[in-house]
């Protein structure tokens, strides 16, 4: 009876190309996967800093009610207003929000809110009345292309913002002035990442004469 010679098979492995391909593939898709994520995350961020601001736009206007003035900047980084606002470093400053009652001062980014008040409300010896005016501040807000974006009569009493996702002030936030001062809102842009609000006296007005604290 003949003989036929027996042959062995193995499997074929992957070649060095085929490998390559491969690890191509799954690349693309975990990226595709990776950026949606990434994206979904920076939006939770900026949703978050929107709340926060809201949050503490409300925060402001509570203390106001119980205490009759706005509080000054954290001066020195404990949290805490800072007894005058008046004259510079407490002039422009953290958001002081222990003395808000809030449990973190840090927007979705980890810095510390920035937050300055007009002097002439937040004087703990003078309660706001009908009568209080601005301050020589004069807190304007102007948009990306410097167009000031509240009148004349009715100037920001105080401004709050983030620093963003660069952790630094952008465009005039940068730049402190003492008077006649002018910060900037608007959508983020590569050169500004900012997100500002500020708070109007009609705002706190409307609030201190529904709680019979306006005199």
């Amino acid at each position: 009876m003949p003989r036929f010679p027996v042959r062995f098979y193995s499997p074929r492995g992957f070649t060095l190309l085929e490998l390559s391909v491969a690890l191509l593939i799954l690349a693309l898709l975990l990226g595709s996967l990776i950026l949606p994520l990434s994206a979904q995350h920076e939006a939770r961020q900026w949703r978050a800093a929107a709340e926060g601001l809201a949050e503490i736009q409300s925060a402001l206007l509570g203390y106001a009610i119980l205490h009759g003035h706005l509080p000054c900047p954290d001066a020195n980084g404990d949290g805490a207003t800072a007894d005058s606002c008046a004259t510079p470093p407490a002039q422009e400053g953290l958001l002081p929000f222990k003395s808000l009652g809030m449990n973190d001062g840090r927007d979705p980014w980890g810095a510390r809110w920035r937050y300055r008040a007009d002097a002439s409300f937040a004087d703990a010896l003078s309660p706001i009345a009908l009568s209080t005016d601005f301050s020589a501040a004069r807190l304007k807000v102007v948009n990306l292309q410097d167009e000031v974006l509240n009148t004349d009569k009715e100037y920001a009493i105080a401004i709050i913002y983030s620093l963003g996702p660069n952790g630094r002030a952008d465009g005039r936030n940068a730049l402190f002035a003492a008077s006649n001062a002018r910060y900037q809102s608007g959508p983020p842009t590569p050169e500004f990442d900012d997100q500002l609000v500020w708070l109007a006296r009609p705002a706190l007005f409307a609030r201190l004469a529904a709680a019979g604290r306006l005199r």
